[in-house]
């Protein structure tokens, strides 16, 4: 069933929401919410667990909802059928365009009150902005911001090969090859297709910088699509696939990212949510594990930004729905979600004392590339370009990485699969 005919369903079969205005009262909110996430590792769900007792506190109950998949897939086919029942949840979890789809459907709710009472324009970068409102009307509120472009590398065995931050793919490989030599797996990945499409996104960056990247998959343009650029990007690709362990097909991303804290791998190509298994399991930034950007893409951050999508409920729902939306975007909230989740706050205005060097670091690229326009959408978490040209992108990748396609011929089906959805 298509987002279209199920949020219709929803505005039949449900009672539209009116505006939040209890959002002005926000001490006297009560009642109850329900939250349907797939934040169900370690760290995922000790960050969402900050929320919850946050609104448990202010006299909310609250309903977990929550369905395993660390894409995200299963729970977007749980919405589609509550919606088409008309049972909508208070709140979901979303990702960048997929909130548009729903806003387009009039199904969201109308969070201004709360957002101009507390001054998110002011505080939340615009490239956010663009997936959390829609025609000037606020509809989500994000939880932190997540750079996609990250390695994490086992400390103990980085020191042990005597590696150093490679600035470079070629420098990532020879560090690679010491980790091989050394006995340990070099790369731990997953074998799913989000994941290997946040692999690319570094790949994509890192061959042809973060122009290349806007021209390829913001503005979708064929030229670059089809480009020997682009074929270095796969190229890179290739390679990466050499580094894996036999094993790794279906493997969900936080058990890869306990090879590298058990020490079986040496490196993980992720997003910083994997900071927040390190963080679960005790680790420090610096003592036990390090962090930097795939190589050759510091400067450029390519984010995805969980948020929470605000449906339109009952006149019931609305005083425990404003208040939610007004914690999430909460400093204090920002602060501690984002130390257990790996995140950066999605506020420009949160002091970056109480974070390790890698939210350090993840805090001041951030502001760097926002500053110099290349804070940039992940094409994976479907920041880049809408949900049909995501899926396209990932069959495609997928493809490539599980077989022994050429790069030549990969860019070809990249911008036939594209085409497609035009």
């Amino acid at each position: 069933m298509t987002i279209r005919s199920t949020a219709r369903a929803l505005l039949l079969s449900a009672c539209a929401g009116l505006a939040l205005t209890a959002a002005s009262q926000p001490a006297r909110a009560a009642g109850s919410v329900e939250v349907v996430h797939w934040w169900t590792s370690g760290g995922e769900a000790a960050a969402l667990n900050v929320l919850k007792k946050k609104m448990e506190g202010q006299g909310v109950a609250w309903k977990d909802a929550a369905i395993a998949g660390g894409g995200g897939a299963q729970a977007r086919t749980v919405l589609q059928a509550r919606i088409a029942s008309g049972n909508p949840p208070t709140a979901m979890q979303m990702l960048g365009y997929v909130i548009q789809d729903w806003a387009n459907e009039g199904a969201l709710a109308n969070l201004n009150e709360v957002a101009k009472r507390d001054g998110w324009d002011k505080v939340v970068p615009v490239p956010l902005q663009r997936f959390d409102k829609h025609d000037g009307v606020w509809v989500a509120a994000p939880a932190g911001i997540h750079s996609t472009n990250w390695v994490w590398v086992n400390k103990a065995l980085f020191d042990k090969v005597g590696g150093a931050v490679p600035n470079s793919f070629p420098e990532f490989l020879a560090l690679a090859q010491k980790f091989k030599e050394a006995g340990v797996i070099p790369l731990a990945h997953g074998g799913q297709p989000w994941q290997e499409m946040t692999v690319f996104d570094g790949a994509v960056v890192s061959a042809g910088g973060p122009e290349f990247y806007k021209k390829a998959f913001i503005d979708l343009d064929k030229a670059a699509l089809t480009s020997d650029t682009m074929k270095a990007a796969f190229d890179q690709l290739r390679k990466l696939r050499g580094l894996v362990d036999p094993n790794f097909s279906g493997r969900d991303w936080n058990l890869a990212t306990a090879m590298v804290i058990r020490g079986e791998a040496g490196m993980q190509i992720m997003g910083d949510w994997a900071k927040g298994e390190f963080a679960a399991a005790g680790k420090e930034a610096g003592k036990d594990y390090v962090c930097f950007r795939y190589p050759g893409t510091q400067g450029t951050v390519t984010f995805n930004s969980d948020a929470f999508a605000f449906f339109k409920v009952g006149k019931d729902q609305q005083a425990g729905q404003a208040l939610m939306a007004a914690d999430v975007l909460s400093p204090d909230f920002q602060v501690e979600f984002s130390l257990l989740k790996g995140s950066a706050p999605a506020r420009n205005d949160v002091p970056s004392d109480r974070f390790d060097s890698c939210g350090k670091k993840a805090i001041a690229d951030i502001k760097e590339a926002d500053a110099r326009g290349s804070l940039l959408g992940s094409m994976a978490h479907g920041h880049a370009a809408p949900e049909a040209v995501k899926g396209a992108v990932a069959d495609v990748v997928t493809g490539f990485f599980n077989s022994d396609m050429s790069s030549a011929d990969a860019v070809k089906k990249l911008a036939a699969a594209i085409d497609l959805t035009r």
